[in-house]
């Protein structure tokens, strides 16, 4: 479809297939493994469930394709496989890379735990300040690696100088757009090569599946494509279904987790018993010039500290009645957790000190419920404590 029609028409139409199959308006699961040979001479063009060709696939790829104005993308079995396929599609024995000091706990292990053992190396850096860049280069540099909105601090980075050092020492410049979604944020716009979802979250945005996504140019999703069709991280045809049933309604429940998102952090910001709160949207956030300059929203996240110790934070989770405490974030009600406890609990306490993560931050992935409802609840739950 016209790249000119506006997202929230995409969402709904793009790739949807042009002869519907058997006049049906919403796309069937095509739940089999195999497909019959249609002469394909190549070995990742045979239809086959791990291929990530069935024609479940294919309508999900041209829809995130089209989202975020790329030439192609790819589903993978969770966000995790996106990520691990996108590094091992670029990076091998010798190489060096930089990410942002403050990721999702699940990037920061494969990064610290799993490819150190392949031989790969990387320096964390922060972001916000490219003067500190070139020290961290070397000649086997590859890639650098961000966050659209980083987990759970809640900084947008500045992204625009992200992309110029990256074309300037030719580097692949890759990023993770799962706080934003691409109703926020469409990376390839500003120059990223490739974007990655933890489709999990805002493109679901139902909490019944885990997948993942990429987006980018052909030539470098064909790479990760073949790179995942190794490794076997195919999401199944039913998932497929529901992440492009949950897709449809990503930009009406976006707008409202944006709206809702905003209005929490807000009324964090002013009580007298929170300490200090993260959000891109408040005009207090260090990240607040660059969310305004570069984001079409600030997304459904935010962090917190109060006035108070461990203790104090879990008996305020626990007060809750609407907040679920749980991990996960991006579906439509609304979660409550500390990362320490499960998005970032397989960092060391040193790590996450590094990365500026304290025991008592809580992180609350705002829903669609009612704004008014939302803080009344963490209204009585602040004043228990």
């Amino acid at each position: 479809m016209s790249k000119n029609h506006k997202i929230d028409t995409k969402l709904i139409h793009a790739g949807e297939p042009k002869k519907r199959f058997g006049g049906a308006v919403s796309m069937p699961i095509f739940q089999s493994s195999t497909f019959e040979f249609g002469g394909e001479t190549d070995y990742h063009d045979l239809k086959y469930i791990r291929l990530n060709n069935t024609p479940n696939h294919i309508a999900l790829h041209e829809k995130l394709a089209a989202l975020e104005n790329g030439e192609d993308a790819l589903v993978t079995s969770s966000g995790m496989a996106a990520i691990s396929a996108v590094l091992l599609s670029f990076l091998k024995t010798g190489d060096h890379f930089l990410a942002h000091e403050t990721l999702y706990g699940g990037t920061h292990d494969i990064i610290n735990k799993d490819l150190p053992d392949l031989g790969i190396a990387c320096d964390f850096i922060d972001c916000c300040h490219p003067e500190r860049w070139d020290e961290k280069l070397r000649p086997e540099t590859k890639l650098i690696y961000v966050e659209t909105i980083t987990n759970p601090l809640m900084d947008v980075l500045d992204l625009n100088a992200v992309v110029e050092f990256a074309k300037k020492h030719n580097l692949l410049a890759l990023i993770d757009n799962t706080f934003a979604s691409p109703v926020n944020y469409r990376p390839l716009e500003h120059g990223f090569d490739l974007s990655l979802h933890s489709a999990t979250k805002y493109l679901n945005g139902h909490t019944d599946i885990v997948a993942g996504a990429v987006i980018g140019s052909k030539e470098l999703i064909t790479k990760v494509r073949h790179k995942l069709n190794h490794l076997g991280g195919a999401l199944d045809p039913n998932a497929c279904f529901l992440m492009h049933r949950g897709m449809k309604t990503l930009s009406i429940r976006m707008e409202r987790q944006n709206s809702n998102a905003l209005a929490v952090a807000r009324f964090l910001e002013k009580h007298e018993k929170v300490k200090k709160v993260n959000h891109p949207g408040l005009e207090s956030s260090a990240s607040y010039n660059r969310a305004q300059k570069l984001l079409d929203g600030c997304g459904g996240m935010v962090s917190f500290e109060i006035n108070g110790n461990v203790d104090d934070a879990d008996m305020f989770i626990s007060n809750l009645t609407l907040f679920i405490n749980a991990p996960s974030l991006g579906g439509v009600e609304s979660l409550v957790t500390r990362p320490v406890q499960t998005s970032h609990s397989g960092m060391s306490p040193k790590e996450r000190a590094a990365a500026g993560i304290k025991d008592e931050l809580i992180r609350i992935s705002i829903g669609i419920e009612a704004e008014e409802d939302l803080i009344a609840d963490l209204e009585q739950a602040l004043e228990i404590i």
